[in-house]
């Protein structure tokens, strides 16, 4: 008699776990972002307001004729020879303050080049070499606003509806998601911010066309406008990721846009009142300094009043490297704090 060993029935055969590679992630969150209803309106919106911006340009600029020009320039002759007139008056005045020579308390000579033509002009035409590197910043500053948008309900809105713990169930790798929202933001800002300097190039061009004065660019011009630009783009991309690391910390797109409203109007303001000598680390003066030609020089008043009874200024340079580094710098500790937290704390 033989024993028959019989194997245990093999386990019914289940679907294959599919596991999501990087690349897809980034595919559905770049088709997530694109498919957002509210980018998609604040995008618009800029639009525009770009058309409307341009459309009341043309309306402010204008070409003089040569009998406009020639008034103009009467008018600044008549200007140097009155200015000239009360300075020299004032160089005959013998009772002047203590230590101050006269040339300093009157001032220099003036001539007719310390005079615009178009401050005497009622439309002056466009001139692209002054407003050039102007302009970039202000297109700077309208997309990282627009960008700031963008970042905070990219992500305030998928804590608000929940989303993003569904999206946990199809890629359970938390830091993976993570960093996924964080390429697609940072792609689609840099996108948003490259967008806005070449509608900036569109409208001088155009205003430079229609209403614009035909004076040849000096050299170096559009090596300093380039820079300009490109750090408008660096600072979209930080105003970006920034309003998405607030975001992910409160877990609410309003409550990001409110705390940063606070700070940037109520308590950047206490600041220089009370506490100036700690404005070379506001957010906002950095801001400037990065996109700036040249950075920005901060003027604190922080020694008391002198023997005149006027305050002692002391003079702080901020320098493009030093204001993107602590934009960096600020923005990669708000946005690993939430990261880290988004981690490990409980979603439910």
């Amino acid at each position: 008699m033989s024993t028959a060993v019989e194997r245990p029935p093999a386990p019914p055969a289940g679907p294959p776990t599919h596991r999501s590679s990087f690349g897809s992630l980034l595919r559905s969150e770049a088709h997530r972002f694109r498919s957002r209803r509210f980018i998609q309106v604040v995008l618009l919106l800029a639009i525009a307001a770009c058309i409307v911006g341009t459309t009341i340009a043309l309306t402010q600029f204008g070409t003089p004729g040569d009998a406009d020009i020639a008034r103009a320039e009467q008018q600044i002759a008549a200007d140097v020879a009155m200015n000239e007139q009360f300075r020299q008056e004032c160089l005959a005045d013998a009772d002047l303050p203590d230590g101050v020579s006269a040339d300093e308390f009157c001032g220099p000579e003036q001539t007719a080049d310390d005079y615009e033509l178009s401050w005497y002009l009622s439309k002056a035409p466009f001139d692209f070499e002054s407003e050039g590197t102007n302009g970039a910043m202000g297109f700077a500053a309208i997309s990282a606003v627009i960008a700031a948008l963008v970042g905070a309900t990219w992500i305030g809105a998928e804590w608000s509806t929940r989303s993003i713990v569904a999206l946990l169930f199809w890629v359970p790798r938390r830091m993976q998601v993570m960093a996924a929202k964080v390429v697609v933001l940072t792609g689609a800002a840099a996108l948003i911010g490259v967008l806005a300097q070449a509608s900036w190039l569109g409208v001088s061009a155009l205003l430079r066309a229609a209403v614009g004065s035909d004076a040849a660019l000096p050299e170096g011009f559009w090596s300093a406008l380039l820079q300009t630009q490109a750090r408008g783009v660096l600072l979209t991309v930080i105003a970006a990721l920034l309003a998405f690391g607030l975001a992910n910390l409160v877990r609410n797109t309003g409550a990001a846009l409110g705390i940063a409203f606070v700070y940037l109007i109520i308590v950047e303001n206490f600041v220089r009142v009370l506490r100036p000598t700690w404005q070379p680390w506001l957010l906002s003066n950095n801001a400037a300094a990065l996109v700036q030609d040249g950075g920005a020089t901060l003027y604190i008043e922080d020694r008391g009043p002198s023997t005149d009874g006027f305050f002692q200024q002391t003079e702080y340079y901020l320098g493009h490297l030093q204001s993107g580094v602590y934009l960096g710098a600020v923005t990669l500790v708000v946005v690993g704090i939430g990261a880290v937290l988004f981690a490990r704390r409980d979603l439910q």
